[in-house]
């Protein structure tokens, strides 16, 4: 197809404002599926079809950037339209960044009752950074408390305050419902079909800005995998064309290059591929048969090869040290427990997860882990348990840098949204975090709520979600994205308790655990396996306490006058595996497997423990 009827389109928002729901909805309106094979394809929690990895159905968010193609007639004109559905956490903002440069245009959905948030900031800046000017999408509209008009003033504002030129502010706007497929150019105005988005998206979304008569040049962008043909690189053919079955040279983003031969090409037709002989400028494609391709890279003519700039993306914010499970429990649960297995799969992820960094420990068995957050590395970290593989992890840390002879960190734009009465707590907790409070005021159209903006460490962001929610009874929103580096803010407290740990390895019983339960919150069911060293409870006081948990009340041959006091089941705190990254302090280790999240001393015996602390004051 002629590059003037392609238009390739970006989808970017906040996380939960609706881009993959308008997505599968765009599908269902398109024409070419038939509504009950779209259905057998939706699953998960919330009935998407396009976020089918598992921890996306689980979770309800999107994690991974994907493509997808539907074709309109318009006029008497077929148009093809390439999709590109982008995360909208902001732990996942490389995966936005990277595919960003494949479009050449950009729906930004916002939430008619949220309005702009902090990922919605970070997603523009970055899309206005690659010269996409936006055709907004005030989704949601159809909620009670919608104030559609002044979220448009609001997007207004933040397109301002970014610097964006005339032409940008002067956007197109759709107002829409994703979830009933539904679409209006006023907010009060007469609701027709998703058509509408569709023809509005070939006229402001322009046709790819390519070179055709120039020597091939394709940057990849996305990297899939086949276990029948290895690596598929996928990306914008942004000048010339290519053939299936050619050579072409592949440039590193060293700048190295090597000729290599092109097995097969692919375009994106509906939601699979369409194997095809010849890709013209401006389509996005995939390519097999290129065995050591990587995230960056240039396809080029292999007599003129010419590098597009590689792709740059945030450095990370966070990172925790890998290393293996050494604890008694250790193979029993996993299939992959090595040192080289787990430094394969590492290195594995790093070709397509371009904002992970991975180096080698102080220790042969240790890797330094860095990334975008703790959700980023929490989803890591879930995958890999999923896989088989059995590993331990440390506390996260963040990032430090040396700028002018000092030491700086990183600081995060922290938002928070919670109930009036609930306001005092809130700004305790995260004052208490070296927090500096930017902006506070009423939350337009929610009774009740306000709308609180902070400037604070990213240090101070670990654990703290889940106090703010404590505080407001669940009531309040928390968002973040990475601000700046700035000077050390000095000392955060990490974990008021401390932990409550196993002296015995053994099942735990119930007789054992109702004996200590005023003692702290357990984390484990009595039954459980625990072995020395464990942590099977969080403390009610500060210090760590060292208890007995498999203790069996002693039998006797005489019976007492009365019933034997009975032993009661209390409720406990089950660790999920970010909740335990979240806890963990500096002397603990959280042991991850298939079956179990386990936290741990890094030293396992009292003795040794005492005697480290020795000489640590001395």
């Amino acid at each position: 197809m002629d590059s003037s009827h392609i238009r390739n389109i970006a989808i970017i928002a906040h996380v939960d404002h609706g881009k993959t729901t308008l997505v599968d909805r765009l599908l269902y309106t398109s024409g070419m599926f038939r509504p009950e094979e779209l259905d057998r394809l939706a699953g998960g929690q919330h009935g998407l079809i396009f976020d089918s990895n598992p921890l996306e159905r689980e979770r309800g968010i999107t994690i991974l950037a994907k493509n997808c193609a539907i074709e309109t007639e318009i006029n008497g004109e077929m148009f093809k339209i390439n999709i590109i559905d982008t995360p909208g956490h902001a732990d996942f903002g490389g995966e936005v960044e990277r595919v960003l440069s494949m479009a050449d245009g950009a729906i930004l959905l916002v939430d008619a009752f949220e309005g702009p948030m902090p990922q919605t900031r970070f997603v523009v800046e970055k899309a206005i950074g690659h010269g996409l000017r936006p055709l907004v999408v005030i989704n949601k509209a159809d909620k009670l408390e919608s104030r559609p008009d002044e979220v448009l003033t609001e997007v207004f504002d933040l397109l301002v305050s970014l610097e964006a030129d005339d032409e940008t502010l002067d956007f197109p706007v759709i107002y829409a419902s994703g979830r009933d497929g539904w679409c209006s150019k006023e907010p009060a105005g007469e609701r027709v079909g998703l058509q509408l988005l569709v023809e509005e998206i070939v006229k402001h979304v322009p046709a790819p800005r390519v070179s055709p008569d120039e020597p091939l040049q394709l940057r990849v962008t996305t990297l899939d995998h086949s276990d029948f043909v290895g690596r598929i690189a996928i990306g914008k053919v942004q000048a010339g064309r290519i053939h299936a079955g050619s050579t072409v040279t592949v440039i590193a983003p060293d700048g190295t290059s090597k000729n290599e031969r092109i097995g097969e090409l692919n375009v994106f037709h509906r939601l699979d591929r369409k194997k095809v002989d010849v890709v013209e400028a401006g389509e996005i494609c995939s390519v097999v048969g290129l065995p050591n391709i990587e995230i960056g890279a240039t396809i080029a003519d292999k007599d003129d090869p010419r590098q597009l700039t590689p792709i740059l993306v945030d450095e990370p914010t966070l990172h925790m040290t890998f290393r293996v499970n050494d604890g008694p429990f250790a193979g029993k649960e996993g299939e992959y427990v090595t040192t080289r297995q787990i430094g394969d799969r590492l290195r594995k992820e790093l070709e397509r997860n371009v904002a992970l960094r991975v180096e080698q420990g102080d220790r042969p068995e240790e890797y330094h882990i860095a990334g975008r957050g703790l959700m980023h590395l929490g989803i890591l970290l879930e995958t890999m348990r999923r896989e088989g593989f059995e590993l331990t992890v440390g506390m996260p840390r963040v990032v430090e840098r040396v700028i002018d002879g000092k030491r700086h960190e990183p600081f995060e734009r922290l938002v928070v949204e919670c109930p009036i009465d609930c306001q005092g707590p809130v700004m305790s907790l995260v004052g208490d975090r070296r927090a500096e409070l930017v902006d506070m005021n009423a939350k337009a159209g929610a009774t009740g709520y306000m709308h609180l903006e902070f400037k604070i460490p990213a240090r101070g962001l670990i654990g703290l979600r889940n106090k703010i929610l404590t505080a407001t009874q669940g009531r309040a929103i928390t968002h973040h994205t990475f601000l700046e580096y700035a000077p050390l803010a000095g000392h955060i407290p990490r974990r008021t308790n401390g932990a409550l740990i196993s002296m015995e390895t053994g099942p735990s019983t119930a007789y054992a655990l109702d004996a200590l339960y005023d003692r702290g919150v357990f984390f484990i069911e009595p039954g459980d396996a625990i072995y020395e060293g464990m942590v099977v409870g969080e403390h009610a006081r500060e210090n760590d306490l060292v208890c007995n948990a498999v203790r069996q009340k002693k039998l006797s041959n005489v019976r007492a006058s009365g019933k034997d006091d009975a032993t009661s089941v209390r409720p406990v705190r089950r660790l999920t595996l970010e909740a335990a990254l979240e806890w963990v302090g500096p002397d603990e280790l959280v042991e991850i497997t298939p079956k179990s999240i386990r936290v741990r001393k890094r030293v396992l015996t009292e003795q040794l423990r005492r005697q480290e602390s020795r000489k640590a004051k001395s």
